[in-house]
């Protein structure tokens, strides 16, 4: 079965992501430096896939697998 997001949503310092197994991920923004500096126009901008989290605006993309593996962004 694979795990997929359903919703992200943003605190001060944390990026939330619903997973579609019912489990909710919180990671520091400070993972993804890209995100952690964008507006808040250019975060809603989010297209979820089956396997993650894609900011075309950004040039960022985030799997599921790496979030639930602990892993962050590899540099800004």
């Amino acid at each position: 079965m694979t795990v997929s997001p359903t919703s992200v949503r943003f605190d001060a310092h944390t990026l939330w992501v619903e997973l579609s197994d019912g489990r909710t991920l919180g990671v520091p923004l400070a993972w993804f430096p890209k995100v952690a500096h964008a507006t808040p126009e250019q975060r809603a901008d989010v297209e979820l896939s089956r396997v993650g989290l894609h900011w075309d605006t950004l040039d960022e993309d985030i799997s599921i697998a790496g979030l639930l593996g602990g892993h962050g962004a590899i540099g800004p």
